[in-house]
């Protein structure tokens, strides 16, 4: 998994708090990240729904939906594409008493742990919403969103 969607998830979480759109410079400077690549990954948010671009000299980025309608799982799928982490390529065609007509997707005890774990991940990541992640963060830190609206708009 990239490293934007680090980023971008504690951007969702900066702009849930934010309350009004945010530039990429902003949000980047935060962290000290690169606003060019940055935009990049907030610019697939807004293909996939989950955030909205706002025109003008107030403008910049915002989330389209409230923050208990936006999951984890939502990001990811946004910035890594909704294709499985593992892929079985079926090498056991070539093994020993290999059959290469057969697809061993479905049987293949290494591609059905694989498929298993990754179906239980994205259970945990779609159960969570950026109003979840908000909620825990404060837990640890209570003047959080306080820190980042003072941030984003000193």
């Amino acid at each position: 998994m990239g490293r934007g969607v680090e980023w971008a998830l504690h951007c969702c979480v900066n702009l849930a708090w934010a309350g009004s759109p945010v530039p990429t410079v902003r949000l980047a400077g935060l962290y000290g990240l690169p606003a060019a690549y940055l935009n990049k990954q907030l610019q697939a948010l807004v293909r996939a729904g989950v955030l909205v671009s706002v025109p003008g000299p107030r403008g910049g980025f915002a989330l389209e939906r409230d923050p208990s309608q936006v999951t984890l799982l939502d990001v990811v799928v946004a910035l890594e594409g909704p294709e499985d982490a593992f892929r079985c390529t079926s090498i056991l065609a070539a093994g020993p008493d290999g059959d290469p007509a057969r697809d061993y997707a479905d049987s293949c005890a290494i591609s059905l742990s694989m498929r298993g774990a990754e179906l239980a991940w994205r259970r945990e990541l779609a159960a969570r919403s950026l109003a979840d992640v908000a909620t825990d963060a404060l837990r640890y830190s209570p003047d959080a969103a306080d820190r980042v609206r003072n941030a984003l708009t000193s």
